[in-house]
Parts: structure tokens; sequence; C-alpha cells
């Protein structure tokens, strides 16, 4: 329950408001502002406001657009309690983030979205950007995740995956990705040829460990329920009532991207994930991932969600060295064409003057 009281003054503070949240007493204090009071102290270190707690209530004193914020956080943190979820300072921030954005959807309704319920816990979506590639991939065929590393597109798409296996609305699960570094190389590694590409699928194998019990994986792997298998093994298959992943996208050919999406078979879906910023493709050959934003532009179900460092789950810092790398090229491609524009003009100016002979 909030209660409020605004008053002004006239001194040199301008305008300030107060107030008072009351937490209801099935809400444990602890839990909402955190052990040693960790995730107040997120939220005092978030605002200008002066915030009190005594008992079960919380006093905020503040700018009166800043103290509505305080209290609209407080409100969906204890949403979030009550739907089950726990709180950590990652979890306020991400929620505050949400407030301040311009989309109307609530953090509680973000953070609380289940997808799948496996080995004693439950994968949910951390962004707005998240939830709402979630959404796209229930409502759309062809679903495009392009974005950053660390922003759960494999993660979250696997997670859709094994939720529509259980759900029994797809028969099999396929999940592919292109093995670009193997190339002519491949005959020259050891081993059988599944031992050979192994290393390029093994991201794909680590997150479905975390979904799927391991000891089924062999059985379901046997039985073709579930299928990891490298890009090239897709030619000339019709992938019928299957749920299909293609990861590392920007490392397909416009050919390879091209013979992938003409796979789609009836009562299919297909997400596609990929980080156009990282192409290992030889010989600064063309990405499939990126050719196929502007071919696929506007095609009635297909979808295309781009998540940014915002969106990374991974550690902070993660996010921080996405943002470093995107200005540093930024400034690299400004500098190159402010050099070309200086050369362009050295060259078509007036002729230098020759000295006398």
């Amino acid at each position: 329950m909030v209660q409020s009281t605004q008053r002004g003054r006239d001194d040199r503070d301008g305008a300030r408001s107060q107030i008072k949240i009351v937490v209801p007493d099935d809400h444990s204090m602890v839990s909402l502002l955190g052990s040693r009071d960790e995730l107040l102290h997120v939220v005092e270190r978030a605002f200008h406001s002066d915030i009190h707690v005594r008992g079960n209530e919380i006093t905020v004193t503040g700018p009166p657009a800043e103290t509505e914020l305080v209290a609209r956080l407080f409100a969906e943190l204890i949403e979030l309690l009550r739907g089950g979820a726990q709180l950590t300072p990652d979890a306020v921030e991400r929620s505050l983030a949400m407030l301040r954005g311009p989309s109307e959807e609530r953090p509680a309704e973000v953070l609380t979205l289940d997808i799948l319920s496996s080995r004693g816990r439950t994968i949910r979506p951390k962004t707005l950007n998240q939830k709402k590639y979630v959404d796209s991939i229930d409502r759309h065929t062809i679903v495009f995740g392009i974005g950053p590393a660390g922003t759960g597109k494999t993660y979250l798409a696997m997670a859709k995956a094994v939720k529509a296996l259980q759900d029994k609305k797809v028969n099999r699960i396929i999940l592919t990705r292109p093995a670009v570094e193997a190339g002519e190389r491949l005959g020259f590694l050891p081993g059988t040829l599944y031992e050979k590409i192994d290393p390029y699928l093994r991201p794909l194998y680590d997150a479905l460990h975390d979904m799927v019990d391991p000891d089924s994986i062999p059985r379901l792997m046997t039985a073709g329920t579930i299928e990891v298998a490298p890009l090239a093994y897709m030619r000339g298959r019709s992938l019928n009532d299957s749920f299909i992943i293609l990861d590392e996208a920007q490392n397909t050919s416009p050919e390879q991207m091209k013979m992938f999406l003409t796979r789609l078979g009836f009562g299919s879906k297909v997400v596609v994930t990929g980080d156009v910023t990282q192409v290992d493709l030889p010989g600064g050959q063309q990405s499939g991932l990126r050719v196929v934003q502007d071919i696929l532009a506007g095609v009635d179900d297909i979808d295309f969600c781009r998540l940014t460092s915002h969106d990374v789950v991974r550690h902070k810092l993660v996010g921080d060295i996405v943002d470093a790398y995107s200005h540093y090229e930024a400034a690299e491609a400004t500098r190159g064409t402010a050099e070309l524009k200086h050369g362009a003009g050295r060259s078509n100016g007036a002729p230098r003057k020759r000295g006398r002979s």
C-alpha cells in the first residue's frame, strides 16, 4: 500500500514530496531489502531522494517525479516476490531500467514470465527485449534473434524448443550451426567425423544439458527426437513438425542461409540467432545474416528481434565491452571516412604551383 503527501517548498531545493510505502505483512522486509540492506542500497544509489525504513514502512522524500518512481519500483519488487521470483541487485536494476524506459510493460510481467521449468529452476526473460523475443517466437513461424554475445539469444530459443517438445507441439528439436573454421582442415583433425565437428557444436550441447535430464539426452538423440548437426547436414531435407534452431548464423553465406530457410516444413518453427558484429567468414565473404535482413524485411510471419548491450545477462563487463567495441568501430569508420574525404579534396583541389626551374 502506498500513502502519499505532497507539499511545496520555496527554498532552493524546489518542490518536494513524501511518499510512504507500507509493505504487506506477508512479505518479508529482508527479501525486499536484501541481506544487510543490499537491495535497498541499490535503490538509494539510483536516486537523489531520501529513503528511510522503519518496521514495514518505507518513507521516500524528494522531487515528486522521483518519489513516484521509487514507489512504482517498490510496488514492482513486491509483485515479483509474490510471483515467486528471488530478488537480486541485477533484478532491481533491470526493473528500474524498464520503468525508466518508454515501454508500458511492467517489470513484474516481464521477469515472472515462465518459459521452462527444468531441473529445479525456472528459465525466464530478464529484460524487456528478451520478453519481446520470446513472445515473437510464440507468434511467428520464423524468428531472427540478432544481438551481441550474452543476450540469451540461443539459450531462450533452446528453452522454447524444449517447452514445445514437452507440450507435444513438435515431434523433434533440430539444433545446427555452421562449422566455419573447419573447412578443408576438417579431414586433418583426429577422430571420427562426429568427434571432429563436436567442438563446433559443444555450446548447443551445453545449453541442452541445462534444460534436459543429461541421462535422457543419448536416448533422445538415438531416437532422433533431438538432433545436433552441422549446417551442411541440412541440405536436401524437408523438416516437418520440428523446432529448428540455427545458431551463429552470421557465419553462413547468403547461399547457405537460403538453403537453410527453405528446409522449413509443415508444423515447424525456425529460430535463427547470430551476432553480425562477429563474422568469422574467410576472405571478407558476405554474411547471410546481414543480407537476409534486407531480403525478408516485411514478409508476413517472419520477425526480426534485435537485442543490445542492455540485454546482456552475463557479467556486467560484457555489456561494457560490447559498447566499447561499438564506439571504437564507429570512431574508426568516421576516421576512415574523414581521411577519404581529405584525400579526395587534395586530389581534386587546385594544382600546386611549381617552382622556377
